[in-house]
């Protein structure tokens, strides 16, 4: 019953705090922005940036008429003298000057593009692509190749991941999509972990160094109080989940509908037509990746995880807070504690190149590193009873370490002024 209040006042105490109120709104705001803002400002630039003049000075005589006008730039082709056409973009009556010098065809044609101001990339990627196809289509002619049936002749491979499940069933695999999951979501807990971990240590320090606890444990157990406030910072955790994950998707949503097939088309050097149909087929192979993957399978898991390494991590980080006076002194034990988890992002490439290795497969199930190193390998299909056993171990490891934490708690936290060791600690554990 006290623990229940407990948990009532650290979780009132915290959702009404107005930086809690900002964070949960904004941060899913700040992701949106990052991941389409970009976007949208790089199709939109061109619509407020002046039509440029670009001049082609084309000794090699292989280019003439094919670099095609757009909305964003007009080609024109001058023999002009070089020098004479540099004034001209020195005056700024034409944007740039592309100059192709006299070459062969076996031969690198090194070009270059006056400008005296920045030209797009996207430009020089465009010049580029027609340069490129047009000296291949005349090397075949003068080879007497008709540059048609090469192109007939190309073929696109394909290879398709397929995996057997448990159930001796294939599944398409993406493997892309499986690595950017496991990086994500290995990641994410990571950062729940210490993020809410520590709003649990530093709670404890504030009491403590205020003197508030002293009034706290003449009513309730230490360990009433450590257990209240773990749990009660896990239920401020998931339910800024929540909320993140319902504005997420209405802000993806939204910013999906605004980057539209026609604003795609960021240069105008590719057709409408061109831009729908792989636009469809984006779509279609996005259905089926997004068909490929257990998201729901993956988000019950991301759940227990999260509950389960949070948990863990906030008892040994509860107790930490009991035993140190201020911010400064905790640093020398929050270390080693971290190592475990701060060891598996070091070695993230090593689980996601090969997540049914043994090395990735003793990560997932140790207790101290499972939370995360599980995370990055369920994208890619994990046995069940290897998740099973991992979470087994999890919640067993997490009772020994509340236990553990709760008799250096019930110790530490009315003890002032007293650097704390090791040794010291060893004792404590021995009452």
């Amino acid at each position: 019953m006290k623990i229940g209040i407990i948990i009532k006042r650290e979780y009132l105490t915290r959702v009404r705090k107005r930086s809690f109120v900002i964070m949960t709104i904004l941060t899913p705001i700040l992701f949106a922005a990052l991941m389409f803002l970009p976007t949208i400002l790089m199709n939109n630039s061109e619509k407020f940036d002046k039509k440029r003049t670009i001049v082609v000075n084309d000794e090699t005589g292989f280019f003439k008429g094919k670099f095609k006008n757009t909305d964003a730039h007009t080609f024109i082709f001058e023999d002009k003298d070089i020098e004479s056409l540099k004034e001209l973009v020195e005056q700024e009556v034409y944007d740039g000057i592309l100059y192709i010098p006299s070459t062969s065809l076996n031969l690198p044609v090194n070009a270059k593009l006056y400008s005296k101001k920045a030209l797009p990339i996207t430009l020089s990627s465009y010049l580029e692509n027609i340069m490129k196809q047009e000296l291949q289509k005349q090397k075949l002619l003068a080879s007497g190749i008709d540059p048609a049936l090469v192109k007939a002749a190309n073929v696109d491979i394909n290879i398709t991941s397929v995996r057997f499940d448990e159930n001796n069933e294939e599944k398409n695999m993406y493997n892309i999509l499986e690595m950017f999951l496991g990086l994500g979501f290995g990641l994410l807990i990571y950062m729940v972990i210490f993020m809410f971990g520590n709003q649990v240590m530093s709670g404890v320090i504030e009491e403590k160094t205020n003197r508030i606890v002293e009034v706290i444990v003449s009513s309730v157990k230490p360990f009433e109080l450590m257990m209240g406030k773990i749990i009660g910072t896990a239920l401020v955790g998931l339910t800024q989940f929540m909320i993140w994950i319902v504005l997420t998707l209405l802000i993806y949503s939204a910013g999906m509908l605004a980057i539209t097939p026609h604003e795609m088309i960021s240069t105008g050097m590719m057709n409408e037509q061109a831009v729908t149909t792989d636009s469809q087929q984006m779509i279609v192979k996005a259905m089926e990746m997004t068909n490929s993957i257990n998201f729901k399978g993956i988000l019950f898991c991301f759940l227990l995880y999260f509950i389960g390494g949070y948990m863990l991590y906030a008892a040994l980080f509860a107790a930490i807070g009991s035993f140190v006076d201020n911010e400064t002194d905790k640093q020398q034990f929050v270390l080693p504690v971290s190592l475990p988890l701060l060891f598996v992002m070091v070695c993230c490439t090593m689980i996601i190149n090969n997540p049914d290795s043994s090395f990735a497969t003793w990560l997932s199930i140790i207790p101290f590193t499972s939370p995360v190193a599980m995370m990055m390998r369920i994208p890619y299909g994990v046995p069940y009873w290897q998740i099973s056993l991992s979470v087994a171990l999890l919640v067993v490891t997490f009772v020994f370490i509340t236990w553990v934490a709760a008799k250096i708690y019930r110790t530490g936290i009315l003890m002032y002024g007293k650097k704390t060791t090791y040794k010291e600690i060893w004792k404590w554990l021995k009452y």
